[in-house]
Order: structure tokens, then sequence, then C-alpha cells
């Protein structure tokens, strides 16, 4: 959305509601783990959230679905992501609120649901015991600069008024990048060729019975198909992605596909865009739930239980770092010396219509990439590091390491090496790299160093 008048808004003074060590921009996975680590190392931390839970696309999108905790490695499926993980899933398990893994896109892979409810508190319970003061509907809208090269702080906005949260280190775990481009690092948005990766509007179905349903994600695919060439429906996508939740009676739906009249993806950095994306998504939604009540098996009496509060963007911003991880790093699962984790999730392209998945060339391989840490150091910005979809990627690159493990992962590793930074007295791309990785595995952290 492009302003086309101006007013002038008179000069004024804006309070400053905090100062910290470390400042995390962000509370989806990337931000809990950021702000858990740094808290931890007993670092002053403030987690900045603009809704009033955490677990970003997680729980608001209504994902619901841990995907890129597990790669099929030489064959065996594994979890490959580790250390504050484990925790979080410990949490949410003693809650009940987490499912055994299952099997995802044919048995190629594993994933693993969760209850939204149960995340959002197990999050809360994690972070407040790290020491982590939180900070909900604080909307952040723009950077405070000491200088070209280092941020002084945050600005937000809430329902107390406009205010700063000023800070020696920050950690963008903001899914857009928003700190970033505020500060003046540089950015990718899309595919130059194409365009972003399509969001999705998701819904949650209740009182199926589950027994009836069976496989209902390939039934409904294929009815689907049947009904698109008979000429009795269209939809916005083929790629069906239907299963149940923690309870068997509740499924989660990832059908619909947003795209513009123009046929372009809505960009979750607009205002238009979005207000425009929430009202397609819902009319999707309506469209979809009407069809599977009336023709997958087990759905009969069930109804929507949930619209997820906000559509589930996939791509925006893509800072540029010091290394981007790219597609053929994903496909041909490479290794980095300065290795922070692992990622064993395909890519996974939302393109117009569809869901593309790619797998790693070598079928029976290893199943991993690791991840650089150089993709969490944005260029320009002494003081800051990025964590999430928005870390240093390329567009292809970041349709498998845009998911919620190797956010884990880039999250506890940026929480730490801003500790270490404050430590040095030094910018994090000038810490000890290998003394970081050192740490991580003293977590637990699984880092791809040994199979």
């Amino acid at each position: 959305m492009e302003a086309t008048r101006a007013i002038e808004e008179p000069s004024r003074k804006t309070p400053v509601l905090g100062e910290y060590e470390v400042v995390v921009l962000g509370g989806g996975p990337a931000g809990i783990m950021a702000a858990a680590a740094a808290g931890r190392a007993g670092r002053s931390t403030i987690l900045i959230e603009r809704y009033g839970f955490l677990g970003g696309a997680g729980t608001v999108s209504g994902l619901s679905s841990f995907c890129g905790l597990h790669a099929r490695v030489f064959g065996e499926h594994r979890q490959v992501v580790h250390g504050l993980a484990d925790e979080l899933l410990e949490r949410i398990d003693r809650l009940d609120g987490l499912n055994p893994p299952h099997i995802s896109f044919g048995n190629r892979i594993m994933a693993q649901a969760y209850d939204t409810a149960a995340y959002k508190i197990a999050a809360d319970e994690m972070l407040l015991s790290s020491g982590v003061k939180l900070l909900f509907h604080a909307f952040a809208v723009g950077a405070v600069m000491a200088d070209p090269q280092t941020i002084a702080g945050v600005l937000i906005e809430s329902k107390s008024g406009r205010g700063a949260i000023l800070g020696k280190m920050f950690i963008d775990c903001s899914g857009d990048g928003d700190l970033a481009a505020w500060a003046g690092a540089p950015y990718e948005k899309g595919d130059p060729r194409t365009a972003m990766l399509y969001p999705t509007t998701m819904f949650r179905i209740n009182q199926v019975d589950p027994e009836r349903a069976g496989k209902a994600g390939e039934t409904l695919a294929r009815l689907m198909e049947e009904a698109e060439q008979a000429g009795r429906a269209k939809f916005p996508r083929k790629g069906v992605i239907l299963f149940p939740q923690k309870h068997p009676i509740e499924w989660r739906a990832n059908l619909t596909q947003i795209r513009k009249p123009d046929g372009s993806a809505v960009d979750g950095t607009d205002l238009e865009d979005l207000a425009w994306g929430e009202v397609e998504g819902r009319r999707q939604v309506k469209d979809l739930f009407a069809f599977i009540k009336a023709n997958a098996p087990g759905f009969e009496d069930s109804y929507i239980v949930d619209i997820a509060p906000q559509i589930g963007i996939r791509e925006t911003r893509r800072v540029v770092g010091e290394y981007q991880l790219t597609e053929d790093d994903v496909l041909d699962c490479a290794d980095f010396p300065d290795t922070i984790g692992v990622n064993g999730w395909p890519i996974e392209a939302h393109v117009a219509g569809a869901v593309q998945v790619r797998w790693p060339r070598d079928p029976e391989g290893r199943g991993f990439h690791q991840l650089p840490y150089r993709m969490i150091l944005p260029q320009r910005i002494e003081n800051l590091l990025v964590a999430g979809r928005c870390a240093s990627m390329t567009h292809v690159g970041q349709s498998s390491a845009r998911v919620t493990g190797p956010a884990f992962a880039m999250g506890q590793a940026a929480g730490i090496a801003a500790d270490m930074a404050l430590q040095a007295g030094v910018a994090p791309r000038a810490i000890d790299v290998g003394r970081l990785q050192e740490r991580l595995e003293a977590i637990g952290a699984y880092l791809g160093r040994r199979v």
C-alpha cells in the first residue's frame, strides 16, 4: 500500500520503556529459542510480540504441526533438531498436548502435531522460567539507530501509546525481517522470475469420525481431482494436507492458496494485501469445507471449529547475510564448518496452484543439510542477528529451511551468540564459532557433525 498524500506530525519525545542486554523481536519458534537461550545465559532479555501469545505461525496461523524436527537419515526416520526444542516438546507433552510423530508426504519424512493451547502455555512457562520479560500486544514500528551500523532501540506502538525499548544486542525473529529492514540491512523479497511463496488460511474441523475418515488426505485429493475433471468444481491448489490433531475428532486442513486477482502472491508486508487476503482466505475455507462435508467419508457431521486468526505467510523479506542457504545446499545435504544445527525438511514450494516438493538427490542418503552460522549474520548491521524464515536464504532455499525445526536451531544459536558477543565486547560475526558450537552441543543441540 503506497500513500499518495502525507501530513506533517509535530515532533515529540518518545518514552523509554526499558533497556535490556538482548532484545528479541517476534515470538515464533526462532524467537522463543533465542530469548530462552539468552535469558538462561544470564542476560537481561525482552521478547516483543505483537499478539497476546507465543508460537508465531504455529499458533496464530493455525499451523499446529512441527515440521523440520525430523529427517530420513539413511532410510531411518530420526529427530535431528535437539537442544532447547526437546524441553519445549516435553513441556507440551506434560500438558497432554503432543501427538507422536506422524508420516508426512507419503513415507518420506515425519512431522509432529500438537495442541495450540498447550503450545502457548508451554512457551510462556519456558520463557518465564528463563528470566525473559514478555511484552505482548506490542507492535514494532521502527528502529532507533546509534549510527548507520548500530541499533540503539526498537520503537513500538501499543494500547499504552508509543514507546522505545533500548538494547545492546538485537535478534530479529519477526518473520518479515522488519527490524533488519528498518536498520538498513540488505534483503530480498520473492523470486525475481516469479513471486513469493503463496500464503494459506488454515482451518480446523471438529466432530470427525476418525475410523471412517481413515487416510482422509489421500481420499480428499482423489475426490477433488475427480470433481475438477468432471467440471463440478475448481479448487485453489493441488496438494492436500489434511490430518488429525492431538484429539482424533479434530483435523487440520491446509488446502487454501491466496492469490491476488492478478495471480501474484499476497505480500505479508503490505496492509491492503493482507486485508484482502484474509477475506479471500475465509471465502476459500467456506467453499472447501462445503465440499469436504458433502463428499469425504467421516466428515458428514463435522463443523469448522476454528479459522486461523491470521493468514499463514510463508515468505516476505529474506535478509541477505554473510551466506545465503541455496537450493543446492538443501538437495545435496551440504556441510558447513560453522554449522549451528541441521534441517531435513524437503523443498516445499507453494507455487501458483500447486505445492511442489523436492527431496535430496540421494534418496537413501543422510537426508539433512547443516545450517551455517553465517546465515543468521546480516550484512552492514553490527549488533543484529536474524533467525527464522527471514534469515539469509535464497528463494528456493527458504522453501525448505523456513519451517519450525530449523527456526528452533537458528534461534537458540542466535541467543547464545548474542551472549558471547556481549561477553567479548565484539560484533556477533567476530565471536569464536568453535566455542559457540561447543555451547550448543552442551545443551544437547545436534549439529550434524556425526551421524
